[in-house]
């Protein structure tokens, strides 16, 4: 076996997200600041920074102000399109009603907040992190944890190169690098497979509840001048979703004459019938939808999971040698849908923490400014202002749950706290079995507004190298067609946004699991749904899966 070569650093961080691109940048920042000295490497599973980036995405600056006073000024993509239109309709399955601003808090309102690409975002982070110096290494997948004799993180592996589905060593192949740091930042997004292991190994979860989720599916579309509105955002609830399902839809309309489309489905929905994938594209076909998209053109397509346990759900921020950030420690706030700015701060906060114990010549151990200055922010207070909204709707159901969260937001944010904070399940417990659930007819797609799981995956642009180790494990090979088909004919073909999972040879007698690890977006849902967790998601061969352009 050849040997790894090894490259060391002060700060190493996996994941070009907003998260990890903000920690660099602060790093960098505090440097030039106070005359020292830093080195930092991000590392990005992507082929490219923003390739696997996906949000709606509608985004509070807030966090960005304070990293980058004059973003607006440099050219950043953001700027272009500021938010001047905020709607919540109510849908039924024909009609809409606009729910009036003065029923939500001001803090839902979208003031002050922009419309547009998460990935161009990230983009134009990276040139601003390179001009300070920082190291970005796209197309490198972190696989491994490293660890020092004495247990705490050394840093990170990235995955060997050129290895066959079989193990063997193709003619191209080239051993990972490791890269050595005195402190290790996890920003790889919701449910990154390294998270699992540091959360496992360290147990950074025991006081917190289990972490929960949603699926965001999301379109861009091309549409008529005469229907498009820049900077207007709409946020729907209600219909298609029923029978102990939540979530609801958004239609944003950013720069170009584009819009972005979507819909999320928490993924603690009971029927193992339903379809995330299909209930999106059902929603497009609501009168009120479809009259935006009429004349329209679908020009991308993506999936990502999101995290919605909030406040009671995020773990210890910290381990030995490193720390959680960004969406690896489920800092989204569910309501306003919004979890870049609260990115974007706990990268900073992060940062200052490593970079002041850099600077007293420590390494390896835990950096307990860092959770404290989280105890201290805004991240902190405006999760604790919202932690009960999820777990009300889910206990009560969309239309109570949300009245009933509605005026919990208000008290809270006239500063009447409620002397409770309520727990969460895990998502995979939640599905009845076949027996007691009803089939969902999904009508077919006409090819215009709605379309299948495939052709959408062709949009996403996903490539895996196909003859590679499959990076979609089972624990137990067995447990697809020998427990969850009879228990809930296999559920993973349809919770998958992109056709990986599928049965085959049931009608013969002979059902077999097939896993088409070359489709998947890497929304880790498989991972999360799956009942008895016998799915693992790891990451595949670096630069593999989606290139979102726009998204």
């Amino acid at each position: 076996m050849s040997e790894r070569e090894s490259m060391p650093y002060d700060v190493v961080i996996v994941g070009a997200g907003p998260a990890g691109l903000s920690a660099a940048i602060r790093l960098k920042q505090l440097a030039a600041e106070k005359g020292g000295e830093i080195s930092v490497c991000v590392l990005e599973k992507g082929s490219e920074v923003g390739a696997h980036i996906l949000s709606g995405a509608v985004v509070d600056p807030k966090g960005l102000d304070e990293l980058i006073p004059d973003w607006r000024d440099k050219g950043c993509p953001l700027a272009e399109v500021p938010v001047t239109d905020n709607q919540h309709w109510i849908l039924t399955k024909t009609k809409k009603f606009g729910l009036p601003h003065i029923f939500t808090p001001p803090f839902m309102h979208n003031k002050g907040t922009y419309t547009g690409s998460l990935g161009n975002l990230c983009r134009w982070l990276a040139g601003q992190a390179e001009e300070l110096g920082v190291e970005i290494f796209p197309g490198f997948a972190a696989a491994e944890i490293l660890f020092n004799d004495d247990g705490s993180v050394k840093g990170v592996a990235t995955g060997d190169m050129g290895v066959a589905r079989d193990g063997t060593h193709k003619p191209d192949y080239t051993p990972g690098l490791e890269l050595h740091a005195k402190y290790t930042f996890l920003g790889e997004g919701v449910r990154g497979h390294l998270t699992k292991e540091l959360i496992r190994t360290f147990d950074l979860a025991k006081d917190a509840q289990p972490q929960v989720y949603g699926l965001g599916i999301k379109e861009l579309w091309d549409i008529k001048p005469e229907h498009h509105v820049p900077g207007r955002v709409i946020h729907t609830q209600g219909w298609p979703l029923s029978e102990g399902a939540s979530g609801g839809g958004f239609f944003y309309h950013q720069a170009n004459g584009q819009v972005a489309i979507g819909f999320v489905t928490w993924l603690n929905y009971t029927n193992p019938y339903l379809s995330p994938f299909q209930e999106m594209q059902r929603w497009k076909t609501h009168p009120a939808i479809a009259a935006m998209l009429e004349g329209g053109k679908r020009v991308s397509y993506g999936a990502r999971a999101i995290s919605d346990g909030g406040l009671q759900s995020v773990p210890k921020l910290v381990f030995p040698g490193g720390a959680l950030i960004g969406d690896s420690a489920g800092f989204l706030n569910v309501p306003r849908i919004k979890g870049s700015h609260t990115a974007v701060k706990s990268g900073i906060m992060a940062a200052e923490a490593a970079y002041d114990a850099v600077q007293a010549g420590r390494a390896g151990d835990e950096l307990s400014a860092y959770p404290e200055a989280f105890e201290q922010s805004w991240v902190k207070k405006e999760l604790s202002v919202v932690r009960n909204v999820v777990p009300l709707v889910k206990t009560f159901g969309d239309f109570i749950g949300s009245g009933l969260a509605g005026i919990t937001m208000w008290l809270e944010n006239f500063g009447i706290r409620m002397p409770f904070t309520l727990k969460h399940h895990p998502d995979n417990e939640s599905l009845w079995r076949k027996d007691e659930a009803r089939k969902i007819d999904y009508p077919k797609p006409d090819g215009v507004l709605t379309f299948d799981r495939l052709s959408s995956v062709f949009l996403s642009n996903t490539n895996h190298e196909e003859d590679q180790p499959v990076h979609l494990t089972l624990k137990d090979p067995t447990i697809p067609v020998a427990y969850d088909l009879p228990m809930y004919d296999e559920p993973a073909q349809r919770y998958c946004p992109a056709g990986v999972y599928e049965i085959v040879g049931e009608e013969t007698g002979d059902p077999k699991f097939v896993i088409n690890a070359q489709n998947c977006v890497h929304c880790k849902t498989c991972d999360i749904k799956d009942p008895t967790q016998n799915i693992n998601w790891v990451v595949p061969e670096g630069g593999g899966g989606p290139n979102y352009p726009n998204m």
